[in-house]
């Protein structure tokens, strides 16, 4: 069931307070490592991180009312799911971390955007922060603007 919590803080809430903690250890590390510009909210139930509509009026796929999403979080049935469109737009960049990670804990679960740690002990908070950190608005923006040339 996706999420009808207007605040960050309210989605939280919503967890058993294990689930609480762990969606705080990743907040936290996203805000640690997020380049300046981008804004917390909620969006598509989720934790979202994105491009303002006041820095980017454009929007994702030119909707004026859709902030360019950047980063997401959700808690899952069966997994949390850390959502990257740097990694999703920068594969050299994803395949750097993927290794990282797979040294450390083994085959990391993954689709094209998303991350699943189903696993506690299988959180990695530096692959978050560091695909968090990875891109500036504007080299996030320039990114995105030659994936919508193809």
């Amino acid at each position: 069931m996706q999420s009808k919590a207007q605040s960050v803080d309210d989605y939280i809430k919503e967890f058993d307070a294990s689930e609480q903690v762990v969606l705080n250890q990743f907040r936290k590390a996203i805000l640690d490592a997020l380049p300046k510009g981008y804004e917390e909210a909620m969006h598509y139930g989720m934790i979202s991180y994105q491009v303002p509509l006041s820095y980017y009026p454009k929007g994702y796929l030119n909707d004026k009312e859709n902030p360019l999403p950047y980063i997401a979080l959700a808690k899952q049935k069966h997994h949390y799911a850390f959502y990257s469109m740097a990694a999703y737009g920068s594969k050299d960049l994803f395949e750097k971390e993927k290794e990282k990670y797979e040294a450390k804990f083994g085959k990391l679960d993954h689709g094209a955007s998303c991350i699943r740690f189903k696993s506690l002990k299988k959180i990695d908070f530096e692959i978050v922060k560091n695909l968090t950190k990875a891109m500036s608005m504007d080299e996030f923006i320039a990114l995105y603007e030659k994936s919508q040339e193809k």
